[in-house]
């Protein structure tokens, strides 16, 4: 939480004092914020990598990734349907067939359920940082798979780490994640869910942003219900969270970032944990960051994966 603080902080300070001081390193401003705290950092990745064997909602199928091909004659350069590749066209590209936008770590919009709320592209840019909750109930899954949060759960968790802030982003941490991605476990039943109760605990008490967990639904429901809730109150939702377990409870901010698909019911995310220089895992930033580093194994098809691999 002291981050976030520093952060509003930082920000009071203004942008003016940055940008009089562009030849020297600022020491105010947002610029002064980067150099102070998100420099020294550590990024923690809570995303899965989307392939096209990872686990899905068997109403949707799987995806199909493909070498990319010449849409149309390029005079010399590319005869329709030519694949593109490096040797003969200097680069490569990729044909996605995504058979849905529910795939993988996800930030669902309140339209996957409810038309009259908003779609991915009409999430407000205020979406992309915000304090970071990690509530762990790993513990009580371990011996119950199919546990659902509840709101004692909650209130034991702030008893020890505090009220959870407004508008910020709370993981529900299951471990459910460490199964990823065998098909066969994720379709286990029931599995590790987060209650109706205390979902609206978190947003009518606590007034958070918007809450994620590992598991690709809400709950294990016959109605989904904590889901059906969330929408239709125009509240959005991560699924397929992954990697908290390398996330201290409270003390980060979570950097979200999504595609913007006009009209979009579902998005594919990418979720960052921002967490103190001290903590154990993640990495910082470094001079190894541009330019990246050259890999001893170039890439290339393996058309048994269907996809580009090194």
């Amino acid at each position: 939480m002291k981050h976030s603080a520093l952060l509003a902080g930082a920000f009071a300070l203004g942008w003016a004092g940055a940008a009089a001081a562009q030849d020297t390193a600022p020491a105010s401003g947002l610029w002064g914020a980067y150099e102070t705290i998100f420099k020294g950092a550590k990024y923690v990745d809570l995303t899965h990598v989307i392939t096209p064997t990872i686990p899905v909602w068997p109403g949707f199928g799987d995806s199909t990734f493909a070498p990319a091909e010449a849409g149309a004659a390029l005079g010399d350069y590319a005869a329709a349907g030519d694949t593109f590749t490096y040797d003969k066209h200097g680069f490569v590209a990729t044909g996605y067939l995504l058979k849905t936008d529910q795939l993988g770590t996800q930030l669902d919009p309140p339209a996957h359920w409810a038309p009259e709320y908003p779609t991915i592209d009409e999430l407000p840019a205020t979406y992309t940082l915000r304090p970071l909750v990690v509530i762990p109930m790993q513990d009580k899954v371990a011996e119950d798979f199919g546990y659902a949060l509840q709101v004692s759960d909650i209130e034991a968790f702030e008893a020890e780490h505090g009220t959870i802030p407004e508008g910020s982003v709370v993981f529900v941490r299951s471990d459910w994640s460490k199964g990823w991605p065998d098909k066969e476990f994720a379709a286990r039943t029931p599995f590790p869910g987060v209650g109706l109760d205390a979902l609206k605990f978190l947003h009518e008490q606590r007034h958070i942003l918007f809450h994620g967990h590992e598991p690709l639904d809400t709950d294990a429901t016959p109605t989904l219900e904590g889901e059906y809730w969330l929408m239709h109150n125009g509240y959005a939702q991560a699924e397929g969270v992954a990697n908290l377990d390398k996330v201290p409870p409270t003390g980060c901010l979570v950097a979200i970032g999504y595609p913007k698909f006009k009209g979009g019911v579902g998005g594919y995310a990418r979720y960052i944990a921002i967490c103190p220089p001290e903590w154990e895992y993640g990495v910082s930033i470094s001079a190894a960051d541009a330019p990246l580093p050259r890999s001893d194994k170039p890439l290339h098809w393996d058309a048994e994966a269907g996809m580009r691999v090194r």
